[in-house]
């Protein structure tokens, strides 16, 4: 039997839009990290326009901004989480952690011990 036969994926909603999500957590995390939109995105592999796609929709989602960015050609120029943003965050991988956690009792290992290892081959029409 496969190790990772589960995978946890929490997403919040905002109307139909996903206001966050594990890879919108992750973007927090890099442009905390590299202090820049964009170099947050190269470093997780996304053009620019995905980026910033991403940006703007957590930004729409929440009462406050997650992300603010400093335009201009100084030291400060760049982009920066808030304090909601932090927070938002913070309280997002706790969220994560505890899903996660849930999987580590005997509710989980008794699903899991009626699990096939491979799917039965489909029914002929």
């Amino acid at each position: 039997m496969r190790a990772d036969v589960l995978k946890l994926k929490i997403q919040i909603f905002c109307g139909d839009e996903i206001a966050m999500g594990p890879g919108k957590a992750d973007l927090l995390e890099a442009i905390d990290a590299h202090g820049s939109i964009s170099a947050a995105g190269r470093s997780m592999g996304m053009s620019y326009r995905r980026t910033w796609l991403l940006v703007d929709a957590m930004n729409r989602c929440w009462r406050e901004r997650l992300v603010e960015t400093v335009a201009g050609g100084g030291k400060e120029r760049g982009a920066r989480l808030t304090e909601a943003g932090r927070k938002i965050l913070a309280d997002y991988r706790t969220v994560e952690k505890a899903a996660i956690s849930a999987t580590a009792g005997k509710n989980f290992d008794h699903l899991r011990s009626l699990l096939r290892d491979a799917p039965l081959p489909p029914h002929a029409s």
